[in-house]
């Protein structure tokens, strides 16, 4: 274990520094605002979505939920977010579940579904400073206008998008700053006019299109012949860039931005993946924005990606949740840094360490204050899910960081430091070791593995705390709901849909839950099977439960009724592969009979025979031992 006070910061001398820089065993780096500056920081933020992913989080105890917020959005406390970005929930399959669209059918509307409207506010509320950007995964399928590609018709598209946008505005007061595409599902240039031209008009000038949300730069390619479209986008977007970017892109004039990157288990390995990026997107790439998926690991154990996100929190019923190593890194930036500081230019203070690892620095807008991070990820302690990593090698170094210009006369920087720790111990994560005096404009800092650094003129820095969450526990049985809690229109709480989109309803003095989607949804990818099933699915609990009884109140209504319900046991998967699951499943349908199969297809019937017929309210019943 190496501790916090193992990285000694050395007060150079004017003799000291001269030595320094004819040590060949001292690397000087040098941080100087004399040539210019580089890129304007856009900001770091979290995606909530893409789907589902915050699920969990809104049925938190208040004073637990409003803790965990806190260490989300709260500024100079935890992870101090500058971007939320969210799903606009389109009743389709997006990764761990679905998130209910503002307009199921062309005919309607509801702005009180879901719950990224509460999210975004709640970020608001603790931050009025931060960013709210808003992307599709899939649409309702009456969007395609008979087809199921949504930019079939961009007048249709841009009026649903906007539409959600005014919702924001009207029911929330929520003014929306980005908008993107169709995540990770290319671009189509009239829809991206349309879309501007439809903002426009309904007075949303402020809302910045973000193109296009995918793995790639091509879009540059038609910008560069298209002047119109390339006034009509802000900035550039791609998913898991690996710290790169082409010079293309590096020539539009755009803001180049990793609008989603981590999406790695939220361990010390990534923290890891997490800090390396953070400063290597910019080094390498010049992406002013970085955006984790997730923002917060709020879903069933089981579901793909589990812990994904930059904290932990799947134990509404408990109250449990963690905070993760991946806050501490973010604070590093986001604690010290705001949107709208300059970076200085690479080689005066932005670049690589001479022995692995990478620096950057940042500038306020009035020129006083600094800002500079320093990381030493080794390769294997920092491989992210996704894209591969080449090998690299960072061994121990010493380096004197040396300020010139306007910084020359800087007499002290405050120091925070992260040790990542691979093993029983735990990390030593953003701590404070105090104002360093800066002689002569040099300071001298011993390098370790695995290592953060912030100096910094700001003394604003704090490692929030609250008192220690209660303890873990499975979710408890026996477990019953009749959802007489929940506000219309509410997603049932702790029943996680995995296809369609349950809503809470009210008939007389019953509450109750409806499957809302009336046909299948344009799909987020082709390879997400989920939505082709033609069922409605929602999960809850464990899914490590073997012997368990579970029963539901049921009835068909006289209009728009589905052609059968079923509850299910033993279910193998969720997400995208959820038509593929295996388990214990028994159907009533609305003519009158039973099936129990093993699979929600209905491939493999094991038994199934007629049922007498009736109105009305009745129970289903599985008992699996």
């Amino acid at each position: 274990m190496i501790s916090p006070l193992a990285a000694v910061v050395v007060v150079l001398s004017c003799l000291t520094c001269s030595r320094a820089r004819a040590d060949s065993n001292i690397s000087v780096l040098v941080f100087d605002d004399t040539p210019g500056y580089g890129r304007t920081f856009d900001g770091i933020g979290g995606l909530s979505g893409g789907g589902a992913t915050s699920k969990l989080l809104i049925n938190y105890p208040k004073n637990l939920q409003d803790q965990i917020l806190d260490f989300l959005f709260l500024p100079n406390f935890g992870a101090s977010l500058q971007i939320l970005k969210v799903e606009i929930g389109g009743d389709a399959q997006s990764t761990d579940g679905t998130e209910a669209s503002h307009m199921h059918n062309s005919w309607e509307e509801n702005y009180e579904r879901g719950y990224e409207w509460w999210l975004m506010s709640e970020a608001k509320k603790r931050n009025p400073n931060i960013k709210l950007y808003g992307l599709p995964w899939g649409f309702p399928g009456w969007v395609g206008q008979g087809s199921w590609n949504p930019y079939n018709n961009s007048t249709v598209l841009a009026d649903y998008i906007v539409r959600w946008v005014n919702g924001a505005k009207t029911f929330h007061n929520l003014t929306i700053d980005y908008l993107g595409l169709w995540n990770t599902n290319g671009y189509n240039i009239d829809y991206i006019k349309a879309l501007r031209q439809v903002l426009d008009q309904r007075g949303f000038h402020n809302v910045q299109i973000v193109a296009s949300d995918t793995g790639d730069w091509n879009i540059v390619g038609d910008m560069k012949n298209d002047k119109d479209l390339a006034n009509d986008i802000y900035a550039l977007g791609v998913h898991y860039p690996g710290t790169t970017s082409s010079d293309d892109a590096k020539n539009s004039g755009k803001p180049l931005w990793a609008s989603e990157d981590y999406s790695t288990y939220n361990d010390e390995f990534g923290a890891g993946c997490w800090a390396r990026i953070l400063n290597q997107n910019y080094v390498n790439g010049n992406l002013t924005a970085t955006i984790a998926w997730n923002l917060i690991a709020s879903y069933y154990q089981g579901l793909d990606y589990y812990r994904s996100g930059l904290m932990t929190a799947v134990e509404p019923w408990s109250g449990h949740y963690l905070v993760n190593s991946p806050i501490w890194v973010t604070a590093h930036t986001t604690q010290f840094v705001s949107a709208g500081w300059k970076y200085l230019q690479h080689g005066s203070g932005v670049g690589f360490l001479p022995n692995g690892g990478s620096y950057v620095s940042l500038v306020s807008p009035s020129g006083n204050d600094l800002t500079i991070v320093v990381e030493t990820m080794t390769h294997d302690h920092s491989v992210c899910v996704r894209p591969d990593l080449s090998p690299y090698t960072v061994t121990p170094q010493t380096v004197a960081i040396t300020l010139k210009g306007h910084f020359a006369n800087i007499s002290e920087l405050h120091l925070w430091y992260t040790q990542l720790i691979f093993g029983q111990e735990e990390s030593n994560t953003f701590i404070s070791q105090g104002p360093v005096k800066v002689v002569n404009g040099v300071v001298q800092l011993s390098l370790g593995l695995d290592q953060i650094y912030t100096l910094t003129t700001l003394t604003t820095g704090l490692k929030g705390s609250y008192p220690t969450p209660p303890p873990s526990s499975p979710f408890p049985l026996p477990y019953k709901d009749d959802f007489e809690a929940n506000n219309l229109h509410d997603e049932p709480y702790n029943l996680a849909q995995q296809t369609g989109s349950f809503e809470v309803l009210k008939n007389g003095s019953n509450q109750f839950v409806r499957q809302m989607v009336l046909s299948g949804p344009i799909r987020w990818e082709n390879w997400c099977l989920a939505d082709t099933i033609n069922k409605g699915i929602t999960l809850i609990g464990n899914n490590m439960w073997d012997d368990i009884f579970v029963e539901i109140d049921f009835t068909f209504p006289p209009v728009n009724a589905s052609s059968g319900v079923f509850v299910a046991a033993r279910v193998s998967q969720g997400g995208c592969g959820v038509s593929n699951a295996g388990g214990v499943f028994l159907f009533v349908t609305s003519d009158h009979h039973f099936i129990l199969a093993t699979d929600p297809g209905r491939h493999h019937v094991v038994i199934s025979d007629n049922l007498p017929a009736g109105g009305g309210w009745h129970k289903l019943s599985l008992f699996v031992q």
